[in-house]
């Protein structure tokens, strides 16, 4: 996830980082990644390269000289101006906003953009689900001729995620899994991708503490061993995108965390005689 490897920008735990965001390609490169997943905020959107031409053939340059690409974006911008906002100015801007990033997305051979619906855009209502597929409907013509799934990031349970999805006639409408939120819910993830693993194109590696905050890979409630069995079971060949716990520096708590996650890959290799 962008901004992992770097200090924090302006003190914020997860935002794009304005003015450095080119040094994470390298440090990236280093040690082995080769994908960065680029962050939409809602604040300083407009300083973000995401949203011009010139800004996407920085991000096609920096990527093409680290060996380190951009398929995916975290659209947090969403989070904070939902499509479904009740307030007609909010989901009207926001509807340009995700039709410019659609556009230069294909442009730079994006693939996924994850759309959260967690916290104050989550769709737990009856009421705002309908206004949802309603802000959504417009999109899903272009999400086809531009090839990009919108990966949809949600707090619902298993059952009601997969109806959710039923009510939306796209096969671009796909499912991001985050293995944290998850887990600080309470959720099995067995039943979740019995219900919705075919449907799974991104999936964001944390942690956290069942109803509480996130906390270093190993140290929550999520079951890693259980959800890379079912990541193997359902034939899962999308990123794996490392959203874990940070501190202000970022890169030494990350690369722990990264030596864990890849200990534990091995180990259950060894297990599988692979």
């Amino acid at each position: 996830m962008q901004g992992r490897l770097l200090p924090k920008y302006k003190g914020r735990y997860q935002a794009h980082p304005i003015g450095y965001w080119k040094d994470e390609f390298e440090i990236a490169a280093s040690l082995g990644l080769d994908l960065i997943e680029f962050i939409l905020d809602y604040n300083d959107c407009e300083d973000n390269p995401l949203m011009t031409v010139s800004g996407c053939k920085e991000i096609e340059e920096i990527s093409n000289q680290s060996g380190v690409h951009v398929k995916t974006v975290c659209a947090d911008y969403f989070m904070d101006a939902p499509l479904h906002s009740d307030d007609l100015n909010v989901a009207t801007l926001s509807a340009a906003v995700l039709r410019q990033l659609i556009l230069h997305s294909q442009n730079i051979g994006i693939t996924d953009i994850i759309i959260p619906l967690v916290d104050q855009s989550s769709v737990a209502t009856l009421e705002s689900q309908d206004r949802f597929i309603n802000a959504l409907t417009p999109f899903l013509i272009d999400l086809e001729e531009q090839d990009i799934n919108l990966n949809l990031e949600t707090d619902l349970g298993p059952s009601e995620f997969k109806h959710l999805l039923a009510q939306i006639d796209s096969k671009r409408v796909t499912v991001n899994y985050d293995t944290g939120n998850s887990a600080g819910m309470g959720y099995d993830p067995e039943q979740e991708f019995a219900a919705y693993g075919d449907r799974i194109t991104d999936i964001h590696i944390k942690d956290r503490l069942k109803d509480g905050f996130s906390v270093c890979l190993g140290q929550g409630s999520a079951n890693f061993s259980k959800i890379l069995k079912c990541v193997q079971n359902y034939g899962y060949t999308g990123p794996f995108i490392m959203q874990a716990f940070r501190d202000d520096e970022g890169l030494e708590i990350f690369n722990t965390q990264l030596t864990w996650l890849r200990s534990l890959i091995n180990s259950i290799d060894e297990k599988n005689g692979v």
